[in-house]
């Protein structure tokens, strides 16, 4: 019987634990700058590109100030260098209120809809608008509350409220719809509340210190404020912040709201879109909204072609664009859907608009670093001799390639029943994973083994000594 008890518990056990999910840049939490935006060595989850953070840094402050709505910026460095990083530690920075939209340029081209609608989405979703209403409220602390429950079920309840402020007492008779809120969220006396008049919202803000000594009415999570000053009734301003594509959403099917949820939005008829567009003007206007420009970050932008490239220069001179930050790791190469070669694989008319940001290459010491957060981050206890071994290795190889051999090294440590990933741990999942040097040397090797080896003989020997 115990054993079967205990069966039960550790299955309970085992459905309460929370996975909590590790991603290429969980351990970023901003961009590791002080007051002055001078780039901290190590802060935030970011180690390095000071000068690179720095720059960020100062188009950050200016988005802040929204003195820098309808440019562009442009991270421009080799792959591993930390440019999504950077746009990361951006979204972070910002915060909550600030839209933050993400998407990889060949998303657009696996979309059910046009190229230019995608692209318009995602413009929309980095674009809020901070509305503001007033709204009446009720706010005091509960002294007593009255419901009379009828014995026959047809006849409906009644109540009566009782509420004060330090200055005022107010009796109010209760409707239906008002005690079942007041019953939902079990408020009783000596309760703070909130209710919205238009909505009958009720809103418990907490208990009165009055009733601090009440120890029946009081739980762990009890939270004790003082009891309201002045008027019973007041004036409040709330404010949303929504973002436009939300709002195009809404308004451009029945079940709008519904498909938010399920991703589904499809394309949305400019017709909408420019009614919205006057709507939020006039609310502008009437001063009961604001637009709060956000951040459209796009990675991989040498994938998109010369049409999506024409029409964010176009979308750029719009009034409400917000700030468009794009990484790139290309060289020279041609830009896409036509037969020019152009710095980066953008059109140049683009690249002239662009501030740019470059990354360099990290060195050793911040490579051990950065594998130290990673470490931390992924749980993953290392001996120092074997950090040094992965540091090595990420300098040699590349610093991606160093990170993924932490989780495969821990799990290798774990079969052989060990602490602590030991050099032995890395240079076994070093022999069992190749980077990618050694897969080309390799592949250089047995080229005549694999299928279409039309490589010239010059070029490969030209690889092998490289």
């Amino acid at each position: 019987m115990a054993a079967a008890g205990g069966v039960r518990v550790n299955a309970e056990i085992k459905d309460l634990t929370r996975i909590e999910r590790i991603g290429a840049h969980s351990h970023i939490r901003g961009l590791g700058l002080d007051d002055a935006l001078e780039a901290r060595k190590v802060s935030q989850g970011m180690v390095g590109q000071t000068a690179a953070r720095k720059a960020a840094g100062v188009i950050l402050q200016m988005i802040k100030d929204g003195a820098i709505a309808g440019r562009a910026v442009l991270l421009a460095g080799q792959p591993g260098t930390g440019k999504t990083a950077i746009a990361m530690g951006m979204a972070k920075a910002l915060g909550e209120e600030t839209p933050f939209a993400m998407m990889a340029a060949s998303e657009i081209f696996s979309l059910e809809m046009s190229k230019t609608e995608a692209l318009t989405q995602a413009f929309r979703k980095a674009i809020g608008v901070r509305i503001k209403e007033e709204t009446e409220i009720i706010e005091g602390e509960v002294v007593e509350i009255e419901i009379d429950r009828p014995e026959s079920g047809n006849v409906a309840k009644t109540g009566k409220l009782t509420m004060k402020t330090t200055e005022m007492e107010t009796l109010y008779d209760l409707g239906q719809k008002m005690i079942e809120s007041l019953q939902k969220e079990r408020v009783q006396a000596g309760d703070v509340v909130a209710i919205d008049k238009a909505s009958g919202k009720v809103t418990k803000l907490g208990r009165s210190f009055a009733r601090s000594r009440d120890y029946d009415a009081m739980g762990p999570s009890t939270r004790f404020v003082q009891c309201p000053e002045g008027e019973l009734q007041k004036r409040k301003e709330v404010v949303h912040v929504v973002t436009l594509h939300e709002i195009d959403v809404i308004n451009s099917r029945t079940q709008g709201f519904l498909a938010l949820f399920a991703g589904d939005t499809g394309e949305i008829r400019s017709e909408v879109r420019e009614q919205i567009d006057t709507k939020v003007a006039e609310w502008r206007e009437e001063g009961k909204a604001e637009i709060v420009p956000g951040v459209l970050f796009i990675d991989e932008v040498h994938m998109l072609d010369i049409e999506c490239f024409s029409f964010l220069n176009r979308a750029l001179e719009n009034d409400m664009a917000p700030v468009l930050v794009v990484a790139t790791n290309r060289g020279i190469t041609k830009i896409r859907g036509t037969e020019y070669r152009s710095p980066h694989g953008i059109p140049i008319d683009l690249l002239d608009r662009l501030l740019i940001i470059t990354t360099q290459p990290y060195e050793e010491d911040e490579i051990r670093l950065i594998l130290d957060i990673r470490c931390e981050e992924e749980d993953v206890e290392m001996t120092d001799e074997a950090k040094e071994l992965l540091t090595k290795i990420g300098h040699e190889t590349s610093l991606r390639y160093a990170i993924q051999l932490i989780t495969s090294a821990s799990i290798v440590c774990q079969k052989r029943k060990g602490n602590e990933v030991d050099i032995e741990d890395i240079s076994r999942v070093y022999q069992m994973f190749c980077d990618v040097k050694r897969s080309t040397q390799y592949l250089l090797e047995y080229q005549e083994q694999y299928m279409f080896s039309e490589l010239p003989e010059d070029d490969r020997e030209e690889m092998k000594e490289s």
